[in-house]
């Protein structure tokens, strides 16, 4: 089967790790797999090279992944370049010939599904049967937008909801929030967890395959094994919540000289975010890593004492599975999907957006009592190493291939 993935950015997120684990193990599985992105840029990493260098060999020799730059595609609303990319995506689609063609993220998701679903009519009457096939990893309509925003959002997605076979969830919430938007029929929804590599989380070697040790990656870091390490993983950028750590924890760091915010991660925030550290006094009590490749944030986490997401906006946060895979208990707000992974007094702790007593209160909890925060890491370590695989998702994917392929 051959499959063209379609996504905006190929920045080192999320959704994105989501989609090149996608096209690895399809290519595994021996289909043949591309992958369209639009330019990269900014300051949060690219996993282009791990795309574009990724290599398999099966019976029909060496396999990788099909590489294919969409200039026109980006990420910002542009009229001119939109129409461009329709039309660029429409040819590429026509010259492949997939039998599915997948989207993901916001802007390719909409673009992406009309130009297939133009393709999949012009290409049925010549016997081709072509699936279409989306996944939300995170609502592009939230309450932190206008009005206006969120309309265009929710009609964009109904239009392209009209123009696909399947619909993939990565949490349950998804699927409820779009379906009370009245974005597509349930029956086109599935739930497949987004998946990841858990044996690099759950093995206990650092990126060059070395036994881990926690104190030295603290040391390196400047942080000493009496630390209590509050970490996050995740881009310096808007609604991520490090201001609100900031506004929670900010006298009980100055009060805790043994208490260190841990900050793995960069984006266009961190200079704004690195002058309100200093001006609250707070420079030798955070500690940031600026970007930090993938293969080595499972060493990061474990040097944390507990994980703190207290982002406002997520589908599935990917960091919350991930730091409980490596035995670290979690703090989250309740937003999307995080209370499928955050399971309250089982997991970790999870409060309501902006609840900054609440906030400082599970982290005071988190510090005082060590024997809950080894339960909590264990108990989502066994929750989360069969759900969230790579391997899980790539199964849940060909199920929703066979039913989108049975449509057509």
């Amino acid at each position: 089967m051959r499959i063209l993935h379609i996504s905006t950015r190929l920045i080192l997120g999320g959704s994105q790790e989501n989609t090149v684990l996608s096209c690895e193990g399809q290519t595994r599985l021996g289909h043949d797999v591309h992958l369209a992105f639009g330019p990269i840029f900014g300051p949060e990493g690219s996993l282009f090279e791990r795309a574009n260098s990724f290599r398999f060999t099966d019976r029909r020799g060496e396999q990788g992944i099909g590489m294919h730059e969409v200039r026109s595609l980006v990420r910002e609303i542009n009229p001119i370049k939109d129409f461009r990319c329709y039309f660029a995506l429409r040819s590429l689609i026509r010259d492949l010939k997939p039998d599915i063609v997948h989207t993901h993220s916001s802007k390719a998701g909409v673009l992406g599904r009309a130009a297939a679903w133009t393709e999949a009519a012009r290409m049925k009457k010549s016997g081709h049967r072509l699936g279409v096939v989306h996944t939300i990893h995170g609502p592009p309509f939230h309450k932190f937008l206008g009005k206006r925003t969120n309309a265009i959002y929710i009609a964009s997605e109904k239009f392209a909801a009209r123009r696909c076979h399947r619909i993939v969830s990565v949490a349950n919430a998804m699927t409820e929030q779009f379906l009370a938007e009245k974005i597509g029929t349930p029956d086109q929804y599935s739930t497949v967890y987004s998946g990841m590599e858990v044996e690099r989380y759950l093995d206990a070697s650092d990126a060059s395959g070395k036994p881990f040790t926690p104190d030295g990656v603290r040391e390196s870091l400047g942080l000493s094994a009496m630390d209590f390490v509050i970490g996050t993983v995740a881009r310096l950028a808007e609604l991520k919540g490090h201001d609100d750590l900031l506004d929670a924890l900010g006298t009980d760091l100055k009060a805790n000289p043994n208490w260190k915010l841990l900050w793995v991660g960069d984006g266009w925030w961190r200079d704004r975010l690195l002058s309100r550290v200093a001006e609250m006094g707070l420079a030798d009590r955070v500690v940031t890593t600026g970007l930090v490749p993938s293969e080595r944030v499972p060493e990061m986490m474990r040097a944390m004492d507990v994980l703190v997401h207290p982002s406002y906006r997520e589908g599935l946060p990917r960091t919350v599975p991930q730091a409980l895979l490596c035995g670290v208990p979690v703090i989250a707000y309740d937003v999307d999907g995080t209370k499928e992974i955050c399971l309250d007094g089982q997991t970790g702790y999870l409060l309501q957006p902006r609840d900054l007593d609440g906030l400082r209160k599970a982290v005071k909890r988190m510090y005082d009592a060590p024997d809950d925060r080894t339960r909590m890491a264990n108990t989502g370590r066994e929750l989360c190493t069969v759900r969230f695989s790579a391997e899980t998702m790539v199964a849940e994917l060909e199920k929703v291939y066979a039913q989108s392929l049975a449509m057509a």
